[in-house]
Parts: structure tokens; C-alpha cells; sequence
């Protein structure tokens, strides 16, 4: 049981890192014509940029599906992936981007903080000059009290 919980934060922590270095090298890079889409206004529910999403719940179910038999360690890192596919959803789809007017915009604490942090990330809807590209590793500067 310790070994999949491991594997699971894993999963979840490989998700976080390769995330961050996807978005701000591919995304903001040579994947700019899909990203961008969500860098402008919309009036779809849906956005060219939400393809990067299919692919990785589709890399998340080929480890389940493959590691599913003996329950090994593929198994449990795709749990660890789709756990932060989910919790991704929640935060930026619903939370920041209000897609879904489930949750209102937090008032404090560490949601505060990714809150404000992709806040700046869409203060340009440029390829270049954009901050913060992680979810929940964020700069220290964004879980600041501003001044009353």
C-alpha cells in the first residue's frame, strides 16, 4: 500500500513538473497556435487549447489500463496523473476560469495564491512574457498579503 501511495504522489509530482515544463516551453513555444486559444477571449465553451487535456488523461488511462492486471506501478501512477487531471479541472477550469460557476474566486490561503498566480500568467495574451506555468508550484510572491 505504501508503494502505491507512492506511486500515486509521483505521478501527481511528474504531472506538476513535466507540466510546468510543457507550458512554458511547448505551449509558449512551438505549440503556441493550439495554446494560444486559451490566452483569448471565447465565447465556446470549448477551446482548441483544451486538446492538451485530452492527451494527458489519454497517457493516464494507458498506464491504468496497462498496469491494471497485476496493479503495478503504471496503474498507480496513472492514478496519480488523472488524480491531478481532476484537481486541475477543479482549480482551472472551474475555480480561475469560472468555465463552470461552481466554486467562487478564494478569498485566501494557498487558493488565493494559484488564483493570483494565473492571474499574472494572463495578464498578456502573448506568446512571450507570460509568468507562472505551473498549478500548484507557484512563486512565492503570489501568496503575499497585499498591503490595506
Amino acid at each position: 500500500m505504501i508503494k502505491a501511495i507512492g506511486f500515486v504522489a509521483l505521478g501527481f509530482g511528474v504531472m506538476e513538473l513535466s507540466g510546468w515544463f510543457i507550458h512554458k516551453y511547448l505551449m509558449h513555444g512551438p505549440l503556441w497556435m493550439i495554446h494560444k486559444t486559451h490566452h483569448q477571449p471565447s465565447k465556446s465553451f470549448f477551446e482548441l487549447n483544451d486538446l492538451f487535456s485530452l492527451l494527458f488523461g489519454g497517457i493516464a488511462v494507458l498506464l491504468i489500463v496497462l498496469g491494471a492486471e497485476e496493479l503495478d506501478y503504471r496503474f498507480w501512477m496513472g492514478v496519480g496523473i488523472s488524480v491531478y487531471g481532476i484537481l486541475y479541472f477543479i482549480l482551472h477550469d472551474v475555480m480561475v476560469h469560472r468555465r463552470l460557476k461552481w466554486l467562487e474566486r478564494p478569498k485566501k490561503g494557498f487558493l488565493k495564491g494559484i488564483f493570483k498566480a494565473h492571474q499574472a500568467h494572463h495578464k498578456t495574451n502573448a506568446k512571450e512574457d507570460a509568468v507562472s506555468f505551473g498549478l500548484f508550484v507557484v512563486p512565492r510572491e503570489f501568496f503575499k498579503e497585499e498591503e490595506k
